[in-house]
C-alpha cells in the first residue's frame, strides 16, 4: 500500500444519510452513484486507511466467459497482505485523481483504468455493467471500503493477470465457486450469496 497515493473517498455519512445497509445494495443505485459524484474528494490513503468515517469508493469486477467465474488470490510477493487467505472475485482497486477527465464519468473511468492496469484479456468484453454497491463492515479493511461491484462478460475465456509473482487466478464453473468460497471472509461470499448464488 502507498499511504500517499490520493484515493477518491466519501463522507460515510453522506452516503448512509438516508439507509445504513449491509451486503450488496441493488436498488436505487443512480442515486448513491451521484452522492458518490456530488461529494467526493481525493484523499492521502494513509489518512483514511484506519478511519471508517471515510469511504474509500472501490471497483470490483466480477469477470465470466459463458459459466464460468474469474476467481484469484493473493501470493506471498503480493503488497496487499490483508487479503492473502481470501479468494477473490473482483478486479479492480481505488479511483484516483488520474481518472478525472473533462466530460467523462470518474467512476466509469477509474474501473476500465483498473481492469486495464491487472488483466490481460486476450477476448472482447461483451457486457459490463454495475450489479449493486456492496458495504461490509465485518473486518477493518472492508470497513473503510464501498465497493462498486461490476459484472463483465467476455466472448472467450483467455484472462490473464499481469503480475504473475503476486496473484494466481483461474475460471471455475459457477457451480464449483462455493467450495473455494465457504472457508474465505471479503467480498467474495457477499456477491456470491446477494448476487450469483440468484443468477
Amino acid at each position: 500500500m502507498n499511504p500517499n497515493e490520493k484515493v477518491l473517498v466519501v463522507k460515510k455519512d453522506i452516503i448512509f444519510q438516508d439507509e445504513h445497509w449491509h451486503g450488496l445494495k441493488k436498488n436505487n443505485l443512480n442515486y448513491l452513484l451521484d452522492l458518490v459524484r456530488n461529494n467526493y474528494q481525493f484523499m492521502p490513503r494513509g489518512e483514511v486507511e484506519d478511519d471508517p468515517s471515510w469511504q474509500q469508493i472501490v471497483s470490483y469486477i466480477v469477470f465470466s466467459f459463458e459459466n464460468k467465474y474469474f476467481l484469484y488470490r493473493y501470493l506471498e510477493k503480493a503488497g496487499e497482505q490483508r487479503l492473502k487467505n481470501d479468494w477473490i472475485l473482483g478486479i479492480g482497486g481505488h479511483i484516483n485523481s488520474v481518472d478525472l477527465k473533462e466530460g467523462e464519468d470518474i467512476l466509469e473511468i477509474g474501473t476500465i483504468r483498473e481492469w486495464n492496469e491487472e488483466i490481460d484479456y486476450q477476448g472482447k468484453l461483451i457486457e459490463k455493467k454495475l450489479v449493486g454497491i456492496l458495504n461490509d463492515e465485518s473486518r477493518p479493511v472492508e470497513a473503510v471500503h464501498l465497493g462498486l461491484i461490476y459484472h463483465f462478460k467476455g466472448n472467450n475465456p483467455e484472462i490473464f493477470v499481469k503480475e504473475k509473482d503476486k496473484i494466481e487466478g483461474s475460471l471455475i464453473e459457477r457451480e464449483k465457486l462455493i467450495e473455494y468460497l465457504k472457508n474465505t471472509n471479503g467480498w467474495a461470499p457477499i456477491v456470491w450469496r446477494d448476487y450469483l448464488s440468484k443468477l
